[in-house]
């Protein structure tokens, strides 16, 4: 697995109600790890892709970039993290 973060730079209620709208046009999608963070800046979100190829295909797409400036939110600065080595979740603590 990949992991990479998307920044989006704001006001961070505006960014969390452009956010949910843009998760709930995913709301089919089964993601394998997918977490949004808030801070006073604005938000964070971390995804992890099956492959480097894949999150660079899906991350410079049209249908990306359209999903989420349909949402609300900013052109994201995103940053790859690298090949994910271990994962542990626990229970869900926030939805």
């Amino acid at each position: 697995m990949f992991f990479a973060s998307y920044r989006f730079a704001g006001d961070p209620a505006e960014l969390t109600a452009a956010y949910d709208r843009l998760a709930a046009m995913f709301a089919d999608v089964d993601f394998a790890l997918h977490v949004c963070a808030v801070d006073a800046g604005g938000i964070t979100v971390l995804d992890a892709c099956p492959s480097e190829e894949a999150f660079q295909a899906f991350s410079a797409s049209p249908e990306w970039r359209g999903a989420y400036t349909s949402a609300g939110l900013p052109d994201p600065t995103i940053r790859t993290i690298g090949q994910l080595h271990r994962v542990k979740v626990g229970e869900t603590v926030a939805s």
